[in-house]
């Protein structure tokens, strides 16, 4: 007669304990990373990621290294910036460019209100259909932040670079470690599921800090190999 009741005041007992609640975003991170092209270094990635007054703004300048910047003297500037709801990053502006009149700039504009993306590139302006939970290719990075390792699987979303409008579906490998500059990591592993034609992307979460990508990896068609990886590293 006594197994049923101790049962029920374990069960009370364990329903009593406190949640464990999800820690707070970040609301400010500083992130360096270094660049290389099939193998060989060619730039630094210098990025800040900030959260004010309901929205947030994160800047990614590029700044080539070696051989490299005898071509590219002019760093490379990416910029996002829009609010935050209780999904994560909601962008309302993005921009690229490398200063001065850059021919190749780009930039987006996420009107929300009527579901529109307008993309500014090449002297044209495009306006395509606005999808929920639409990011761009800087704000993509740091909405991992605002999630938890469940939201992971089988994550989906659309993405711009300011030229065009792609969909990106990931699945989630099992749990591995790399070898960082900051040491060895704890990460999840995010495959993006692909097409023929398709780029390829994988992307390595580190647990240990918030989900941040610490290291991220592109295979164009033509074989061209792009990997980002984390060097330096400051969240609050």
């Amino acid at each position: 007669m006594f197994k049923p009741l101790a049962t029920a005041l374990l069960l009370a007992a364990a329903l009593l304990q406190p949640v464990a609640a999800k820690p707070a975003p970040p609301v400010a991170v500083q992130a360096e990373y270094g660049l290389s092209i099939n193998g060989a270094q060619v730039a630094v990635m210098q990025e800040t990621f900030e959260v004010r007054d309901g929205g947030y703004r994160a800047v990614s300048e590029t700044h080539a290294i070696g051989l490299f910047a005898l071509a590219q003297r002019r760093p490379g500037r990416v910029t996002s910036s829009g609010s935050i709801d209780r999904s994560g990053l909601r962008p309302r502006t993005f921009d690229g460019t490398r200063g001065g009149r850059d021919e190749r700039r780009v930039h987006a504009d996420f009107d929300w209100s009527t579901r529109t993306l307008t993309l500014q590139h090449d002297g044209r302006s495009d306006t395509v259909a606005l999808p929920p939970g639409t990011q761009d290719r800087l704000s993509a990075m740091y909405q991992f932040l605002f999630l938890d390792a469940e939201d992971l699987r089988d994550l989906g979303f659309a993405m711009t670079n300011g030229r065009k409008l792609d969909q990106y579906r990931y699945a989630i490998g099992p749990d591995t470690t790399i070898d960082t500059p900051l040491g060895r990591l704890e990460v999840i592993h995010l495959v993006r599921r692909h097409q023929a034609g398709e780029t390829a992307n994988e992307i390595w979460l580190a647990r240990a800090h918030r989900l941040m990508p610490v290291k991220m990896r592109i295979v164009e068609d033509d074989g061209s190999r792009y990997e980002q990886i984390i060097s330096r590293l400051d969240i609050r």
